[in-house]
């Protein structure tokens, strides 16, 4: 018994491992890329020059992030066959198609266009410029959109059969799978935090600008624009987070159990747990600084509402509540901090001080990765907290892995991973801190970095822009 569970533990470890760092650049290319669309949509529209050179500058980064995002997911794949051929095997009919479909409708438009969104500027039109850069931000939501259902059907499974072979097979109509009672407030909470991941980002880089040269337009533009959007953003998010919690009590009640610390059932209203140290061992918070019934208030909208806590749940199937616990607060907290930050943003705004303030744009500067902390506690928090089960209810991990995985063989590949993921990806995120530690310059140019001459047109016409309203 005890071979086979290293060899669980360490199979877990290692998806966890790169699902961690797949999940960093998608966060950020799906609100990126919608903002290079409002920036050449706005430079379409109003002909100023900034917003065409801040699109040149974070079209650069994007293309960075885009492919380190390929690259990275491209490995998850293979475990599910290595590590997870049981899950594959048994989960491959419904799982399967629904990959696929992210592949065909929303991969493919995404790589089809980039490269006239990298490329064709000075060789395509404008509007067929701009609408390749709108099927790219496209493309990104439908990839979440896919991606997010197929997660989903995991935690809520719905619209499923099981065949003489122990397979889940579609029962039924598709929508039932594709729209679980999850999805719909997962595939918000998601697409939003990748919206604030961004514009966390572009803000902190703004504002590393600005404090070093605060009469420099193109960082003005990307600050403020980045502060409006953390203004609106932050608290939708948390509102979004709330309704996805809610939906969570009802289809998964023990993750918030695990996720509020409450080990046992409290049948007259609940605390809130701020802070303690959950001890599984005696079933216990311990050191917690709570405040009374404030759970059942949040959660049932009564003070006195009961709420049933992990004593009413058998062990084995209990999750590991010191993880859920921590990472959910952490997730919390940072939300809260970016609802600081666009309050903050605005106050300054109305003052005047907007790009003048140290204090905003250190408090920007510090926030800057905050939205990539956040969505990976987020993620933890949902993952961890569906634990022991693949499928909630349906399938435990312990029954996905494949027969024959070898601890040995696992840790091989997983000190391999590691490895060659802090080398090759650390180098391409040292590449693009620097391309972000250089300020966005008047006629920045086009990713290729290489001047073109195309239809008799100079490489300073190429790179200059003109003001004339497109046809």
């Amino acid at each position: 018994m005890h071979g086979p569970f290293d060899a669980l533990l360490l199979a877990r470890v290692q998806f966890a491992f790169t699902v961690s760092f797949h999940f960093l650049f998608p966060a950020i290319t799906i609100g990126l890329a919608s903002y290079l669309a409002v920036l050449e949509g706005l430079w379409l529209k109003t002909g100023q020059a900034q917003y065409l050179d801040l699109f040149r500058y974070w079209a650069k980064i994007f293309a960075l992030v885009f492919g380190m995002g390929v690259v990275s997911g491209i490995v998850m794949s293979y475990q599910f066959g290595t590590n997870w051929a049981v899950f594959s095997d048994r989960a491959g009919p419904i799982i399967g198609p629904l990959m696929a479909y992210e592949v065909l409708t929303a991969f493919f438009l995404e790589a089809g266009f980039l490269g006239v969104v990298l490329f064709g500027m000075e060789r395509v039109g404008r509007g067929l410029h701009f609408t390749a850069t709108l099927m790219v931000a496209v493309g990104t939501v439908i990839s979440a959109f896919w991606i997010l259902s197929v997660n989903s059907w995991m935690h809520t499974p719905a619209g499923y059969a099981l065949n003489a072979a122990g397979q889940f097979v579609p029962r039924g109509s598709w929508l039932a799978i594709i729209f679980t009672p999850s999805f719909p407030y997962r595939l918000a909470h998601t697409v939003s935090a990748a919206y604030l991941t961004t514009a966390l980002l572009v803000g902190g880089v703004g504002a590393w600008h600005l404090l070093r040269d605060q009469d420099n337009l193109r960082s003005r533009t990307m600050f403020s624009m980045a502060m409006w959007m953390a203004m609106f953003v932050a608290p939708l998010q948390i509102v979004l987070g709330d309704l996805h919690g809610l939906n969570t009590l009802v289809h998964q009640p023990v993750k918030i159990m695990a996720m509020e610390g409450h080990y046992q059932s409290h049948p007259n209203g609940a605390p809130l747990i701020l802070f303690g140290i959950p001890n599984s061992a005696e079933k216990r918070m311990d050191y917690a600084l709570q405040i009374p019934q404030v759970s059942s208030l949040i959660l049932k909208h009564d003070l006195n509402a009961p709420l049933a806590g992990l004593d009413t749940v058998p062990q084995a199937d209990q999750p590991p509540v010191g993880i859920v616990f921590w990472s959910f607060r952490v997730m919390v907290g940072l939300g809260f901090l970016m609802a600081g930050l666009g309050l903050f943003s605005l106050v300054a705004r109305a003052r005047g001080t907007l790009y003048t303030s140290s204090a905003l744009l250190r408090f920007a500067l510090v926030m800057a990765p905050s939205g990539l902390i956040a969505v990976l506690a987020g993620w933890v928090t949902t993952e961890v907290g569906r634990q022991p089960w693949t499928i909630t209810g349906l399938m435990r991990t312990a029954e996905s892995a494949s027969p024959l995985l070898a601890a040995p063989a696992v840790a091989a590949s997983l000190a391999a991973f590691v490895v060659v993921y802090f080398a090759v990806f650390g180098a391409g995120v040292v590449y693009i801190l620097k391309l972000m530690a250089k300020p966005p310059a008047v006629h920045e140019l086009a990713p290729p970095h290489i001047p073109v001459r195309t239809a008799g047109i100079t490489p300073a016409q190429a790179i200059q822009p003109d003001r004339t309203p497109s046809p």
